[in-house]
């Protein structure tokens, strides 16, 4: 309810001061505003604004009024910072108010948030003197509080999610064997002195072939000719070379019984290959020689511009030039890994025989936290230099609500690796102690995480930052992101996240019960907030202070749910 609030000092009050009385009149709340309305928990502080007026004829020319805000519950209080008004006749540095035209003022004020202010109700109190006399003026209320559904992100990172340390494990890793067979310039037989290298590659071949866990691809032949001696030329003796490393491939499968496809190619004139050679040399004048490159693309110009350059070109025919004439051969196969029943088997049986990435990957293959959690414990005795097994097993802590639990682990994971997921998940914790610059500080060191946006969205929450943690949410569907929806005011959007969240608990139920009160649906608050004290009694108790309910706390349905 909106107060018309301003302060009075009445004509008693004038009267008292002009007369040096001892007694004040009591001051009227109608006189005062506050801003909000109703004070609200931004960021952990309580912040308001407080306009005031002295009237005119009200403020004694040899007064001093010192107003201080306070705001008291049952058994504390909390004093804001003072500010002191002074008549016309008072020497000081003071807010001067006349007695013939009163004066307005206004007060900031911030209170740090206990959780004792969701019941709490914000004073004004006086110390008035008039040169060495003191006046008495009562307190006076003027604003109820304090909405606290800011510091509800306590009760929602519970269900943010840690970043887990991945597993690399892949079932299938491709891998290559590559030999060279080489020629002599102009020439595209296949030498006595390099069918030993065809027969060593054949041999590879062989045991690839006859491994269980691997499996052929193919087999590349790329055949090439050097940049030298004319396009015509190079493409027939390219071509030529690709044919009889072919013949001899094929020939040495037959023999060895393995079937596997034979893909050729060929490059008349290896100007790719020429060039890197020539970067990777101690050759004089090689910059000189890969600017021509860059300059023509036509090969004919390209060669003889090469060739005028003297001073070099002997070396690039005696060092380059010939480890171009060769057909590379290529195996082309597959490693495959366990299947995922022999990975689970041998988790449960036999666990050295897994290497980290299995044995990480066997525990996503259970949805049992009491399964995973023995998994990564074998993982962190079998490979205890391996953060990923430890910061897993705080993520499993930190799921089941044993926060101490979680952060050792993530602490001994960071003792292992400084890694980006770890220093996510120290941040959560320190959200979770209330501590933000810690917070902030890890989450600053967590870049590359995936969960990193969630992470931060909480700590937007705890910062006050609505609108960012709005953003850093994205689609996110949980209780904290619908919490920051809410605190936003885009209501539309909180509704669909809360009807969205995988698994709701009693705080998806509750925020659906605040989303059903700031936006008049008594039926919501009511169903919704049955849901939550159904599922955790202790909101029962929450709600019956909780201020975003204060028009429903003369609502029969709402009190029965409470009571």
């Amino acid at each position: 309810m909106t107060k018309k609030l301003y302060l009075p000092l009445l004509m008693a009050l004038v009267v008292a001061l002009s007369s040096c009385s001892s007694k004040m009149g009591e001051l009227s709340s109608d006189y005062f505003t506050v801003t909000p309305q109703v004070l609200e928990a931004v960021g952990g502080k309580v912040p308001a604004t407080i306009n005031g007026k002295f009237p005119e004829k009200y403020f004694n020319k040899k007064a001093v009024v010192e107003v201080t805000p306070v705001l008291k519950w049952n058994g504390g209080e909390a004093k804001g910072q003072p500010a002191v008004f002074q008549g016309e006749k008072v020497e000081g540095n003071d807010q001067t108010i006349s007695y013939k035209m009163g004066g307005n003022y206004t007060m900031k004020t911030s209170f740090d948030y206990v959780p004792e202010m969701a019941k709490s109700e914000l004073y004004l109190e006086f110390k008035a003197t008039i040169g060495s006399k003191t006046v008495t003026i009562p307190a006076v209320k003027v604003a109820d509080g304090v909405i606290s559904t800011s510091e509800f992100v306590e009760q929602t990172l519970s269900s943010a999610n840690p970043a887990n340390g991945d597993d690399a494990f892949q079932r299938i890793i491709k891998e290559k064997h590559d030999a060279n067979i080489m020629f002599l310039i102009q020439q595209a037989n296949v030498r006595a002195s390099e069918l030993k290298t065809a027969k060593e590659f054949n041999e590879e071949v062989k045991n690839v072939d006859g491994a269980v866990n691997k499996k052929i691809s193919n087999i590349e032949v790329s055949a090439y000719a050097s940049p030298d001696g004319g396009v015509s030329l190079n493409t027939k003796l390219a071509e030529n070379r690709q044919d009889n490393t072919a013949k001899v491939i094929n020939q040495n499968l037959k023999k060895a019984k393995v079937d596997a496809a034979i893909d050729t190619k060929y490059t008349a004139q290896d100007w790719e290959g020429f060039q890197e050679l020539v970067s990777k040399s101690n050759i004089q004048d090689k910059e000189l020689i890969l600017r021509v490159l860059s300059m023509y693309s036509d090969p004919e110009q390209r060669e003889q511009e090469i060739k005028n350059i003297s001073s070099v070109y002997k070396t690039l025919a005696d060092e380059v030039l010939p480890q171009l004439r060769r057909s590379r051969l290529t195996l082309n196969y597959e490693i495959i890994g366990k299947s995922d029943e022999e990975i689970t088997n041998l988790a449960n049986s036999d666990a050295k025989q897994l290497n980290i990435e299995e044995l990480l990957y066997a525990a996503t293959l259970t949805n049992d936290p009491a399964k995973q959690e023995a998994i990564y414990m074998k993982a962190t005795q079998i490979y205890p230099n391996d953060y990923r097994a430890y910061n897993n097993l705080g993520k499993l802590a930190y799921q089941a609500g044993n926060l101490d639990k979680a952060e050792s682990y993530f602490k001994k994971a960071a003792s292992l690796n400084n890694a980006a997921e770890v220093n996510m998940n120290l941040g959560l914790i320190a959200l979770n102690k209330g501590d933000k610059a810690a917070a902030e500080s890890y989450l600053s060191k967590a870049s590359g995480a995936k969960e990193l946006n969630e992470a931060l969205g909480n700590l937007y929450i705890a910062q006050g930052q609505y609108d960012k943690a709005v953003n850093a949410f994205g689609s996110t569907k949980t209780n904290s992101a619908a919490l920051a929806q809410i605190l936003a005011k885009d209501y539309n959007k909180a509704k669909s996240t809360l009807a969205s969240v995988e698994k709701p608990d009693a705080y998806t139920e509750y925020l659906m019960a605040v989303l059903g009160a700031r936006t008049n649906n008594a039926s919501m608050v009511t169903s919704s907030l049955k849901s939550a004290v159904a599922k955790d009694p202790s909101l029962a108790k929450k709600a019956a202070s909780d201020l975003e309910f204060a028009k429903y706390f003369t609502n029969s349905d709402f009190m029965s749910i409470i009571q």
